[in-house]
C-alpha cells in the first residue's frame, strides 16, 4: 500500500483490520490521539486529501494512494498554521489532549461553518475548557499577554508548552515507542460478587505471542489502597493487585501479557475461569440492613462494621438540633440524590514500565508520581533508589488519576520479564473499572424563624463507596463541610460510607462536596419558598462571616483561616448580574422561565497531610530552572509556578525552565489535587525562589562591593547600586569559587483557607418536551490575588461545563445485575459545544493570608454550586422541585405532567 503522510511517501502494509489511528501512531505521528476508538471524541482527527476524518474508525487501507495530514504536518513551531496560532494565543486548550483533533477540524472551516460552531464542532469533544476558549481560538481572539520582568503575577501569560501542544509535539503518557515492548490486557469479572474456584491458563498460553497469564496466585499478596494521599492510613487497605474474590462487574480477574494488544486480548478470551456466584447488593441502604450480603470479611481490620458493610461512620453535632427545630417557625425536610458520574478525561489511564541500569522506570498518567512510587515500592519490596516514577503531560484527570490503577500491572510484568510493558485502558474500561464520583443520598432538614434565621441544620449522608474503600472515608468527611457555609448554633451530621457490589467510587472535582452542595443548596432554595423570602436574601442572612467559627459537625479546633467575606461579595455580584440580565426566552407559550442561585465554600487544601518541595537553580546558561513534582494535566499550576518564580526572581517567564513530575528530577510532592498544586506547591515555589534570589543578591553584593540593600534583580542581571552586573558574570565568578546558585524549600498544606463561589442561572424549560435552555450563566468566585486571569477564567468555565453535564446530560446507567450499560462517550453524553453556554466570570477583589502571592487554588470548587443553581432555576420556572440528578427531559416532562394531574412518582 502506497500513501503519503505529511508529504512523505510510505509503502507499508497495515495489519488486517487495522484502523488509521494506530497505523499513524506506529509511524511515529503521536499527535493523533486515542480518546474513544468509536468516532465519538475527535481527538484522532486527521485529513484524508484535505478532508477531516476520525482516524479511529477509518480503516488504514482507505489511505491507499491518498495524502494524509496530521497535526505535525499542518505547521511547525517556527511556522504555525493560523489556526494553530489561534489556539496558542487564545489559549484554546487546557490539558491539550483534544487540541490536535480540534485544530485539524477547525482548520477546514469555511466562514459559514465558523458562524455555526454548534454544528461544525459536534464531532469534537473537550472535557477541560468549557468551549468558550475554543470559540475564541477559532475566531482569532487572543487572550495571552507578555509579562514584564518581575511582573508576571496578574498577567495572562501562556503555558510554556503551548507551541508544542498546538503542533502535536507535546508528549503525553503513551506518546513513545520502546523496542520490544509487551502489552497487558485484563480479563474482567462478569459477576458482581463471586469466588474464583479455578483458572485454567492453558489455552491462553497457547495463543501465539502470549508470554504470561497472571492470576491472584502469581502476584504479591499484599493489601493496599489505590487512593493517593500522603497518609495512606486515611484510606482502607482493602485491595489486592488480583484477588480470588470479585466484588463488582468489571473487577480484574486475570492479566495477560503478550507481544501485541490483539494477542493479549485473545489470551483473555481463552482463559477459562470457574466462578462460584455469591449474593450481591447494590443499594447502600440495603447493604446496611441486617442479613445483607457481606462484601468484606470480619477479619478485615479496616472495615468499621463488616456485618453491615459500613466502611466508615461519621457522627457529629454542635448545639442541640432538636431544641433548634423546636424554635423554628418553618421546617423543611427533603432527600436528594446525586448519582455516579465519570471523569471522562480524554486520555485514558495508562502506564509504561521498563528496566534501565537495574532500576524500574514507570511512565504513567498519574496526579502524583511521588505517591505512586511509594505504593509500588510497598507492593514489590523495592527500595526508593530502585524505582523512578514520572509523568509527561497528562490528558486530563479531575481526580480520576488520584489512584494507582494501571501502574501495578505494568510494573509487575516488567519486574517479572525484564521487558518494557505497556498497560493502557480502553474507554469502556474507564467507565466500568475506573473510579467515578460517589453516589450520595442526603436527607437535609432545616429549621428557621419567620425572619429567615436558621435555628437548626441536620444532614444524613449515605455514600456508596462501591466494592472498595478508596477515597470512601475522605469524601464522606469532606462532604460534612457542606453545612459549614451557614451560621447556625445547632447542627448535626450523620454520615455512612457503605460498601456495595458496584464499581469502586473515587475522587472527582469537588471531592465529596459537590453532592452535599446539591442537597443543602436545593434545600435552602425550598426553605426560601416556604418562608416567602428571596433565596439570595436567605443566604445573606445566614452565611458565615469573618470571625464566625467554620463549624461543620464538630466544635473543635481546625487549621482553616477564614478572614474575608468572600461568600457575601460573590452573592452580591451574581445578584447584580442577574438583575441586569437581558437574555430573552425562546418564542412560544410553552417555555417557562426561571432563575436560580447557589453558593459554596471549599477549603484550599485537603485536611490530610500535603507536602511539596520545590528546587530553584540558576543554570550555567543563565536560565533559571524550577523543579516541582506537580503534574500538568490542564489545571494550569505549572504555568502559575513559572509566573511565581519569574516574579520573585525579577525576570520573565521565558527565562524560567520548568522540570516537573519526575521522582528522579524533582522533590517529593503529594500531588496535584484538592487545589494543592497552587496552594501548597505554589508556596514551595515562592520559598525556593526567594531563597535563590537572596543567595544571588548576597553574592552579587559581595562581588560588586556594595551593600545587599543596594542590589535588586534585573531580568538577566543584578542591579548593584545602579550598575547592572550580568548574571553570566556572576555565574562565572561563582563557579570559580565552587559556588552553585541553587535552593530547595518545602511547603505544607496547613494552615488552609477557603474559596467562595456563587452561581446563578436563568433558564427556559419547555413544558411539553422537558428541554432546558440556559439563557444566562454567571459565576462569581473569591480566588484571592489572581496569578493568571486567563487560566482562572478557563478553569471556572471548564468546571461550570462539567457541572452542567453532571446536572443535565450525563447518565451512568447500571442495570439490576450491576452492569454499566452505556460505557462509551456517545451514550454517556458529556457536553458538546452546543450544550454549554458562555458563562460570565466575576472575580472578587481580595487577598489571601495563606496562599502563594495571596492567591487561592480555585480549579476544583467552581463545580459545586452549578447543579443546585440549575435545580433551583428549574423549580422557579416550573413550580416543580427536582431532587434527583440528572435533570433529563423525560424526567422533567413526567414531573410537570404529574404536578398537573395529581399523579405521583417514585422518582423525585
Amino acid at each position: 500500500m502506497t500513501y503519503t503522510v505529511n508529504g512523505k511517501a510510505f509503502d507499508r502494509e497495515p495489519r488486517p483490520g487495522q484502523c488509521l489511528r494506530t497505523h499513524l501512531r506506529e509511524l511515529g505521528h503521536h499527535g493523533v490521539k486515542k480518546g474513544c476508538d468509536a468516532g465519538d471524541c475527535g481527538a484522532c482527527t486527521v485529513w484524508l486529501d484535505g478532508d477531516p476524518v476520525h482516524s479511529c474508525i477509518t480503516p488504514a487501507f482507505r489511505a491507499e494512494g491518498r495524502e494524509v495530514t496530521t497535526i505535525e504536518g499542518l505547521g511547525s513551531p517556527d511556522d504555525l498554521h493560523p489556526v494553530q496560532r489561534g489556539f496558542r494565543d487564545a489559549p484554546g486548550f487546557q490539558c491539550g489532549f483534544c487540541t490536535a483533533g480540534m485544530i485539524m477540524t477547525a482548520a477546514t472551516f469555511t466562514d459559514a461553518q465558523k458562524q455555526d460552531l454548534p454544528r461544525a464542532l459536534k464531532g469534537n469533544l473537550c472535557r477541560c475548557t468549557g468551549y468558550r476558549a475554543i470559540e475564541d481560538a477559532v475566531h482569532g481572539v487572543a487572550g495571552i499577554e507578555d509579562a514584564l520582568p518581575g511582573r508576571a503575577v496578574g498577567t495572562s501569560v501562556g503555558t510554556p508548552a503551548a507551541t508544542d501542544v498546538v503542533t502535536g509535539r507535546a508528549e503525553f503518557t503513551m506518546d513513545t515507542d520502546i523496542d520490544g515492548m509487551l502489552h497487558v490486557k485484563v480479563l474482567h469479572s462478569p459477576h458482581a460478587h463471586a469466588r474464583i474456584v479455578s483458572i485454567d491458563k492453558t489455552a491462553a498460553l497457547a495463543v501465539p505471542g502470549v508470554h504470561r497469564v497472571y492470576t491472584w496466585q502469581d502476584v504479591p499478596r499484599k493489601r493496599f489502597t489505590t487512593a493517593i494521599h500522603t497518609d495512606h492510613l486515611v484510606d482502607p487497605d482493602d485491595t489486592y493487585i488480583l484477588d480470588d474474590t470479585v466484588r463488582f462487574v468489571g473487577q480484574r480477574v486475570v492479566a495477560v501479557l503478550a507481544d501485541t494488544v490483539g494477542a493479549a486480548e485473545e489470551g483473555c478470551r481463552r482463559v477459562v475461569v470457574e466462578y462460584e456466584p455469591l449474593p450481591a447488593v447494590f443499594d447502600p441502604e440495603e447493604a446496611m440492613a441486617d442479613g445483607a450480603p457481606q462484601l468484606h470479611g470480619s477479619d478485615d481490620p479496616f472495615v468499621r462494621d463488616p456485618v453491615h458493610n459500613i466502611l466508615l461512620e461519621l457522627h457529629g453535632h454542635v448545639g442541640d438540633v432538636e431544641a433548634g427545630f423546636a424554635e423554628a417557625d418553618v421546617i423543611h425536610e427533603g432527600t436528594y440524590f446525586s448519582p455516579r458520574v465519570q471523569h471522562a478525561h480524554l486520555e485514558t489511564h495508562g502506564s509504561i514500565a521498563w528496566m534501565a541500569d537495574g532500576r524500574l522506570h514507570v511512565r504513567t498518567s498519574s496526579q502524583s508520581p511521588s505517591i505512586a512510587k511509594v505504593k509500588l515500592s510497598h507492593l514489590f519490596d523495592l527500595r526508593p533508589d530502585q524505582l523512578r516514577v514520572f509523568c509527561m503531560r497528562v490528558g486530563g484527570a479531575f481526580g480520576g488519576k488520584q489512584e494507582v490503577i494501571s501502574e501495578d500491572l505494568a510494573a509487575l510484568a516488567t519486574l517479572d520479564t525484564g521487558r518494557p510493558v505497556c498497560f493502557e485502558y480502553t474507554r469502556e474500561e474507564e467507565f466500568t473499572t475506573a473510579s467515578p464520583r460517589h453516589p450520595m443520598r442526603l436527607t437535609v432538614r432545616l429549621g428557621a424563624r419567620s425572619d429567615g434565621t436558621l435555628t437548626a441544620v441536620q444532614v444524613r449522608n449515605v455514600s456508596n463507596t462501591g466494592a472498595y474503600g478508596n477515597h470512601g472515608g475522605e469524601t464522606l468527611f469532606a462532604g460534612g463541610a457542606a453545612v459549614m457555609l451557614y451560621h447556625c448554633p445547632n447542627k448535626r451530621f450523620d454520615g455512612y460510607s457503605v460498601y456495595t457490589n458496584t464499581v469502586p467510587s473515587g475522587a472527582l472535582r469537588g471531592y465529596g462536596m459537590t453532592q452535599p452542595a446539591f442537597a443543602v443548596e436545593s434545600a435552602m432554595g425550598e426553605l426560601a419558598i416556604a418562608l416567602g423570602m428571596d433565596p439570595l436574601e436567605l443566604r445573606r442572612r445566614n452565611i458565615v462571616r469573618p470571625g464566625d467559627a467554620l463549624v461543620a459537625f464538630e466544635d473543635g479546633p481546625d487549621d482553616v483561616v477564614f478572614a474575608e467575606d468572600g461568600v457575601g461579595r460573590c452573592i452580591d455580584l451574581v445578584d447584580e448580574a442577574l438583575r441586569r440580565d437581558g437574555s430573552e426566552a425562546p418564542p412560544g407559550e410553552d417555555w417557562l422561565v426561571g432563575t436560580g442561585t447557589a453558593s459554596s465554600l471549599h477549603e484550599t487544601a485537603p485536611p490530610t497531610d500535603h507536602v511539596s518541595e520545590a528546587w530553584a537553580t540558576l543554570g550555567d546558561d543563565c536560565i533559571y530552572e524550577l523543579a516541582v513534582g506537580t503534574v500538568e494535566f490542564g489545571e494550569g499550576t505549572p504555568t502559575a509556578h513559572v509566573q511565581i518564580a519569574a516574579n520573585q526572581l525579577g525576570t520573565t517567564p521565558s527565562r524560567v525552565r520548568l522540570v516537573q513530575s519526575d521522582t528522579d528530577r524533582t522533590g517529593f510532592d503529594t500531588g496535584a489535587f484538592a487545589s494543592a498544586g497552587l496552594s501548597v506547591a505554589g508556596n514551595a515555589v515562592v520559598r525556593a525562589s526567594n531563597a535563590l534570589r537572596d543567595r544571588i543578591l548576597a553574592f552579587a553584593a559581595a562581588h560588586a562591593g556594595v551593600e545587599v540593600a543596594a542590589c535588586a534583580m534585573d531580568d538577566d542581571a543584578v542591579a548593584c547600586d545602579g550598575v547592572r552586573v550580568p548574571l553570566s558574570e556572576l555565574v562565572e565568578a561563582a563557579r570559580a569559587r565552587g559556588i552553585r546558585f541553587t535552593a530547595a524549600r518545602k511547603a505544607y498544606g496547613s494552615p488552609r483557607s477557603v474559596v467562595s463561589n456563587t452561581h446563578g442561572f436563568r433558564v427556559a424549560v419547555h413544558r411539553v418536551t422537558g428541554e432546558i435552555r440556559i439563557l444566562r450563566s454567571v459565576q462569581a468566585t473569591d480566588a484571592g490575588v489572581i496569578i493568571n486571569p486567563a487560566q482562572v477564567r478557563g478553569q471556572i468555565e471548564g468546571g461550570v461545563a462539567q457541572g452542567i453535564g453532571f446536572a443535565l446530560t450525563e447518565n451512568f446507567h447500571v442495570d439490576g445485575d450491576g452492569v454499566m450499560t452505556n460505557p462509551n462517550l456517545r451514550n454517556y453524553r458529556i457536553p458538546t459545544y452546543a450544550d454549554v453556554p458562555r458563562t460570565e466570570v466575576l472575580l472578587v477583589e481580595s487577598t489571601d493570608s495563606v496562599g502563594p502571592m495571596h492567591a487561592k487554588g480555585m480549579a476544583e470548587c467552581c463545580i459545586n454550586p452549578v447543579a443546585p443553581a440549575l435545580a433551583n432555576a428549574v423549580e422557579d420556572a416550573t413550580g416543580v422541585r427536582f431532587r434527583e440528578l440528572p435533570l433529563t427531559p423525560e424526567r422533567i416532562y413526567r414531573r410537570i405532567v404529574e404536578s398537573r394531574t395529581g399523579a405521583t412518582s417514585v422518582h423525585a
